[in-house]
């Protein structure tokens, strides 16, 4: 789905600090959204944290970096880190070209399946209205 120019996969949840979250089976893959990465610029350092650690929903666990900006990133679901993007500590712009493919950042076994109700879809009114409001509000980037 198109919102405001970006693109937001049918199949991904969001949340409100521009990160998306894939469900296969029991596990969360996250990233930036195409939009979320558009506002940062070009991402030019990613800090991983390691796997096997625990993670709560709404946690900062990890941040990046543009030339401007400096992210915390938080976990859109509890539970443990299983794999990490290490392509992303040699190619961090990986997460500007490919936001939602190979630009992805972790991997998350979910302790809480249910906490997903928590983050919007991509067809929810509410995510429509967010990503419209964030584009006024960073027009001057996004022109």
């Amino acid at each position: 789905m198109q919102i405001s120019g970006y693109e937001f996969p049918d199949d991904m949840y969001f949340d409100k600090l521009h990160s998306w979250a894939r469900v296969e089976g029991n596990v969360v893959t996250q990233g930036l959204t195409e939009f979320g990465q558009a506002i940062a610029q070009e991402i030019v350092f990613v800090e991983a944290p390691r796997a096997g650690r625990d993670v709560e929903q709404g946690q900062t666990f990890m941040s990046m970096e543009s030339g401007k900006w400096v992210g915390r990133i938080a976990a859109l679901v509890s539970g443990k880190i299983v794999e990490v993007n290490e392509e992303l500590e040699w190619e961090p712009s990986l997460v500007n070209e490919s936001p939602y493919d190979e630009g992805w950042l972790v991997k998350i076994e979910m302790s809480d399946p249910a906490e997903l109700d928590n983050l919007m879809k991509a067809d929810s009114p509410e995510l429509k209205a967010f990503i419209e409001g964030e584009a006024e509000k960073f027009k001057d980037i996004l022109s």
